[in-house]
C-alpha cells in the first residue's frame, strides 16, 4: 500500500515521479517519430514536384522532335 491507514502517502514518492518521467519520455519519442514521418513525407513531395518540373522543362526544351506521330497543323486539302 502506498500510504498509511489515513490514506496519506510518503512525502517523497519517487516511484510516481519515475512513472511520470517515463510516460513523458514515451510521449516525446512518439512525437519525434510522428514529426520524422511528416518531414520525410514533405521531403518526398518536394522531390516529386522537382522531378515533375525537371521533366516538363526537358520535354519543352525538346519539342522539335516529331516522335509524337501527328502534326500540329491541319493538312491543306
Amino acid at each position: 500500500m502506498d500510504g498509511d491507514e489515513n490514506g496519506q502517502g510518503a512525502a517523497n514518492d519517487n516511484a510516481r515521479l519515475a512513472d511520470v518521467a517515463s510516460s513523458v519520455e514515451e510521449t516525446r519519442r512518439a512525437t519525434r517519430a510522428d514529426l520524422d514521418r511528416v518531414v520525410i513525407d514533405i521531403a518526398r513531395m518536394i522531390g516529386r514536384q522537382m522531378a515533375r518540373a525537371d521533366h516538363a522543362a526537358r520535354v519543352a526544351a525538346n519539342d522539335n522532335d516529331n516522335s509524337r506521330g501527328g502534326r500540329d497543323e491541319p493538312e491543306a486539302g
